[in-house]
């Protein structure tokens, strides 16, 4: 007793219609519908021109599960439609005809003086590598002493709020106690002296040209001043003491407005 063929998984789609992909070449319309099959053919007809036709078992593959705009059948080689049969297809190369009269040319042999001239090559890719880490190390320090020289000219750490005050020569005896009668007493009369209002306060200016340096005192009004540093003589903070309610006296110097 004969044994059924198993259905394909063509089967499946019942008379739902398809498209192989690869299309079958010179089938015409890529649409088509499930039929029957044998043990080694699955019989499918063209949706279009009713023409019906045998694939091979083997060149068939999955079944795309989406069906959206249709059922994808897969073929696992491209195929062709020729006399009514189903081949697989073949690339044609054309082979372009000779010129009258042409036949294969000999090839002539080379002496060693004709030979190319051999040309040297110069890898640069080293040279190259070191030049651009040279570059690249150049504009590195450039932007670390940019960095360094910006936290020098404001007085300050980086991301902190600490200042350095620069010292001087020798150790300035004054402390924010000291008023204008003390910073005389220890170190005499200036050569000069002159006072200024900035930001609601008085400033008065104690100049010692032989030391090099301005001191300054701060208060309300004249009678209350008290020191709170020295500038030196291209008006840069020398000296700076904490006064309260202010803290360092850096600051308040180095914002200070020449007069």
């Amino acid at each position: 007793m004969a044994v059924p063929p198993i259905p394909p998984p063509l089967a499946q789609l019942g008379r739902r219609p398809f498209s192989f992909y690869p299309a079958i070449l010179d089938a015409g319309h890529n649409e088509w519908v499930y039929r029957s099959a044998t043990w080694s053919d699955v019989l499918v007809r063209n949706t279009k021109t009713n023409e019906e036709v045998s694939v091979p078992r083997r060149y068939l593959g999955e079944i795309s599960r989406v069906d959206a705009p249709v059922m994808i059948v897969g073929l696992l080689a491209e195929l062709e439609y020729r006399a009514g049969v189903v081949w697989p297809a073949e690339r044609r190369v054309i082979q372009m005809p000779r010129a009258v009269n042409d036949g294969p040319r000999p090839r002539m042999p080379r002496s060693p003086a004709a030979r190319a001239p051999v040309v040297g090559i110069r890898l640069e890719g080293e040279r190259t590598s070191r030049v651009g880490k040279v570059v690249v190390g150049g504009v590195a320090i450039g932007v670390a002493g940019c960095v360094l020289a910006i936290s020098l000219f404001r007085g300050g750490v980086v991301a902190t709020r600490a200042f350095y005050t620069p010292s001087v020569q020798e150790n300035l005896p004054f402390s924010s106690q000291d008023d204008r009668a003390a910073v005389l007493r220890i170190w005499g009369k200036p050569a000069s002296e002159r006072s200024s209002w900035v930001a609601g306060s008085q400033y008065e200016l104690l100049a010692y040209p032989r030391r090099g340096l301005y001191v300054i005192l701060m208060g309300h009004q004249s009678s209350d001043t008290r020191y709170i540093g020295a500038m030196d003589w291209n008006w840069r903070p020398a000296h700076a003491v904490d006064v309260t309610g202010y803290g360092s006296s850096y600051g308040l110097l180095r914002r200070l407005p020449r007069f």
